[in-house]
């Protein structure tokens, strides 16, 4: 009996064999050598233009779902819902009831907030067959739902595995590699080797979630010496802009997977890495960051400066830590396009394996980066001055609304300054008020 299954198993393993060898091949000739050699076949650009197509006819069902829904439903006006509140009877002057209405708009400005609904996923316009973005919309009809039900059998059958055997790939040549690199003296035959691991590295990492990248003005990508600034939408930001330039980075040490990825990095290239007790000592951070960029025989420092991820809607305060040193600053827009997949990390909300599935699984990651002309300080301007123009530059390129608000209120409560200015321009309205009345 045993003898008849000797030819089956070896079958299934002849199969395997072959199996692996394609996959692997394919990966190799698509996607790594592309990847060392910074090219592309132009294979993920035809994807998204087909995704495009498939969400122009995903959108017909839903519109014609919303027509239905607003024949049935129309928002009223203030008249319309005071006299409703009133049954319609009531004479038109002050009545208690009134009171209810403006109550409702109190408490609904108090939920949509401009700060709170920085911190929670940015809202479609139109549905892009992702269950997470809408857990209604593949009900409308059998053709949309056969269509959201292909799109989970290939983002979960076919992308992901793809990706995340990417992924490992990606990191595990990012640890061995740097870590090879790190053996060689100090020296420009170093620094070579260093800038083209990482680059490659990056560029398979970014294949692995199929990032496709517009890069506007490259002419001002930043330099040695200087420090570059972006706002802060994702940890992917990271991968997005070092597969097109090199940078030190700046962070906490980890441990786990993080640690070893941190130490094997730092063997290759000058990375700014701060120990826990050591990241709230200002003075020690900063003198570690002007050491740095004195040295313009080192890689330009990559910070983000408002210190938590903001919805890709949005940029929020900048720390002023950065724009203290005194050096270039080189300001990077990065805005998201929302249709193929949310890039915003939710860290309240989401680990970072959930987070990490969530960007696999999605139909991609596309985004636009703009590299903005070099600022420096000017004459009588304080750090927190050149931190607001700095961040108005990028919100203006990016099309993001600036904000003036710190974006560590996602944790925590509003500072006391806040709220002093916010009484300081009440009181100011009820002196300006009285003064007026005095004068009529």
């Amino acid at each position: 009996m045993e003898s008849y299954l000797f030819p089956f198993d070896s079958l299934i393993c002849m199969l395997l064999g072959i199996s692996f060898t394609v996959w692997f091949t394919l990966l190799l000739v698509f996607i790594i050598v592309p990847a060392i050699f910074g090219v592309s076949f132009g294979i993920r650009r035809l994807y998204m233009e087909s995704l495009v197509k498939l969400f122009e006819v995903s959108e017909c069902f839903v519109n014609r779902f919303n027509q239905i829904i607003e024949k049935n439903w129309f928002k009223m006006s203030l008249e319309q819902e005071v006299q409703e509140m009133r049954r319609g009877g009531a004479e038109p002057e002050f009545d208690m009831s009134d009171i209810f209405y403006f109550c409702r708009r109190g408490v609904e400005s108090i939920v949509d907030d401009e700060v709170t609904k920085r911190f929670t996923a940015e809202e479609l316009e139109s549905w892009n067959l992702l269950t997470r973005s809408n857990y209604n919309f593949h009900h409308i009809s059998t053709r949309l739902t056969a269509l959201w039900g292909v799109g989970v059998l290939i983002r979960y059958g076919f992308l992901l595995p793809l990706r995340v055997t990417l992924a490992f790939t990606g990191v595990g040549l990012l640890v061995v590699l740097t870590s090879i690199v790190g053996l060689f003296p100090n020296g420009r035959m170093k620094n070579y080797l260093s800038d083209k691991v990482h680059l490659m590295c990056y560029r398979i990492c970014i294949r692995a979630l199929t990032a496709i990248i517009t890069y506007h003005d490259s002419e001002n990508k930043p330099k040695n010496g200087g420090i570059c600034v972006a706002n802060h939408t994702s940890p992917i930001d990271v991968i997005i802009l070092a597969s097109d330039g090199c940078y030190a980075m700046v962070g906490q040490v980890h441990g786990g997977l993080m640690g070893v990825i941190q130490r094997a990095m730092v063997k290759a290239c000058p990375h700014i890495w701060f120990e826990r007790s050591e990241v709230k000592d200002r003075h020690l951070v900063a003198k570690r960051l002007s050491d740095h960029v004195a040295d313009t025989s080192k890689l330009p420092i990559l910070i983000f400066p408002e210190g938590t991820c903001i919805n890709n809607t949005s940029v929020m305060m900048f720390k002023k830590g950065s724009f203290e040193i005194g050096c270039t600053v080189y300001p990077v827009a990065i805005k998201y396009d929302p249709r193929f997949g949310d890039a915003f990390w939710n860290s309240s909300k989401f680990g970072m394996v959930n987070y990490l599935l969530h960007m696999m699984s999605s139909w991609a990651i596309v985004c636009s980066v703009w590299y903005l002309p070099p600022m420096s300080r000017m004459e009588g301007e304080d750090a927190v001055q050149f931190a607001n123009r700095v961040k108005a530059a990028i919100a203006r390129k990016g099309g993001l609304a600036d904000l003036l608000w710190d974006g560590g209120l996602k944790r925590g409560k509003v500072k006391e300054v806040f709220k002093e200015e916010q009484q300081k321009l009440y009181s100011k309205v009820l002196v300006g008020s009285s003064e007026d009345r005095s004068h009529s």
